[in-house]
């Protein structure tokens, strides 16, 4: 890995958890995990544990966006 590229992961925002990502939706929590059930949203897994990119998901709203 590059020194350029590695200070580029470094600099990205830390992942957000399923609480975060219902936040930023405005949703329950339980919406959020539908999402992911029925792999509708971007997620990462990572042991038992699901988390969630802010870019994918900035990037994910921009392309639902209608208008």
């Amino acid at each position: 890995m590059t020194a350029t590229r590695h200070s580029a992961v470094i600099e990205q925002l830390p992942l957000m958890d399923i609480e975060g990502v219902a936040r930023r939706l405005g949703v329950p929590v339980r919406h959020v995990r539908r999402l992911v059930a029925e792999r509708r949203i971007p997620f990462l897994k990572w042991s038992h544990l699901l988390r969630f990119d802010p870019a994918e998901i900035e990037a994910w709203l921009d392309q639902a966006r209608r208008g």
